[in-house]
């Protein structure tokens, strides 16, 4: 039986395009239409969809108001379309917060000229996220991706050296401190990273890094919404910054984010790489955290698609560093902690709401 979507949009060729997109997937099938939030809302109540996808600037009822109402009434997963801008980053995130699942970037451009990635990417989207209606459980489960990192390619942006050539020999955990702390996620990563980090102790002694998949201009919102939830300070990483005691650096969109050693440590954000599909990717920091840090690393991996963050647990196993993961029933996409898990690289697999804490009593 297909997975029937609700479309809520206020542009008219927007909805045409999305039911012409949709509707090349024999798995799915759009049931409705509707052109704003209070219409979505109760078009949601009517047809019971599996998935809806969700505009966020509406007349009448904007799309966040609209995911609350959904949420509280009759759960069901949604799927926002964000502008790519700063403003649609912070109105994307408080949908997040609202009860959404997952964004998509709006692109009109895109969706004009009818593009594979764009109809591969939301198809993928809507069949995994219509998952969570349909289980018991408030997670999916997800067969990890192909590896995220192609070392057959060559590209002078990111060092080959920060992930392929860390000893292959494994180097025996010992009883030591982290002196970094790096935590990875991709879908259902807003949410979950929120959960953590406020957990955290204002004099929190170690630094922190932060690597969720995100677009450009996101990661600045985000690092500013964490900012004020949190004890600790949280910030977008830029070139150079220095690691220290209480401050949490959130890797860049469309960057990657590895780690020096020199000058008491410190972050470089390097530009976008072909080798990589995550753009910031949890394999590249792991990789590079790996050789600078060796065993004095924790790494967490959290809810997300695909497997990106495998490859450089693996690193970071080898030089004797801690890996944690989420557990599957706390996670909406058990993608990334499933890979790390299967991989036998998890020293201690977690429910969410443990994590936080559990970090704070290992650093202390």
């Amino acid at each position: 039986m297909p997975v029937r979507v609700l479309i809520v949009d206020d542009s008219h060729f927007f909805q045409t395009r999305l039911k012409e997109i949709i509707g090349q997937n024999a798995n799915l099938e759009v049931v409705g239409v509707a052109s704003n939030g209070r219409e979505g809302v109760e078009k949601a109540k009517q047809l019971k969809p599996d998935i809806i996808t969700m505009d966020f600037e509406m007349p009448v009822m904007d799309g966040v108001t609209a995911v609350r109402h959904i949420m509280a009434d009759h759960p069901t997963p949604i799927l926002m379309f964000s502008s790519l801008t700063y403003e649609g980053a912070r109105i994307t995130l408080d949908a997040l917060a609202a009860g959404a699942l997952d964004f998509i970037p709006k692109d009109f451009a895109e969706v004009s000229r009818n593009s594979i990635s764009l109809t591969q990417k939301l198809h993928e989207r809507l069949l995994t996220l219509a998952q969570q209606g349909k289980g018991q459980s408030n997670q999916v489960t997800v067969k990890p991706a192909e590896p995220e990192i192609n070392f057959n390619q060559t590209s002078p942006s990111v060092a080959p050296r920060s992930i392929a050539s860390v000893s292959r020999t494994a180097v025996a955990r010992s009883a030591v401190k982290p002196n970094v702390v790096i935590i990875g996620a991709s879908t259902g990563g807003p949410v979950a990273l929120t959960e953590v980090l406020t957990k955290l102790p204002a004099r929190f002694p170690t630094p922190v890094l932060l690597v969720q998949h995100m677009p450009e201009n996101f990661t600045k919102a985000f690092a500013e919404r964490l900012n004020k939830q949190c004890a600790i300070e949280v910030r977008e990483a830029v070139d150079g910054d220095i690691l220290r005691p209480g401050l949490a650096l959130l890797a860049p969109g469309g960057k990657q984010l590895m780690l020096d050693k020199r000058g008491g440590g410190q972050v470089k954000v390097v530009p976008d790489d072909a080798r990589v599909n995550y753009k910031p990717s949890l394999d590249i920091t792991f990789g590079s955290a790996a050789n600078a840090y060796g065993n004095r690393v924790l790494g967490v991996v959290l809810t997300g698609m695909g497997s990106d963050g495998c490859k450089g647990a693996e690193l970071l196993k080898q030089r004797g560093a801690t890996i944690w993961s989420q557990d599957e029933a706390s996670c909406v996409i058990y993608g990334m902690p499933m890979a790390v898990a299967r991989a036998k690289l998890t020293d201690k697999v977690l429910p969410l709401k443990e994590i936080g804490p559990a970090i704070a009593k290992e650093v202390r």
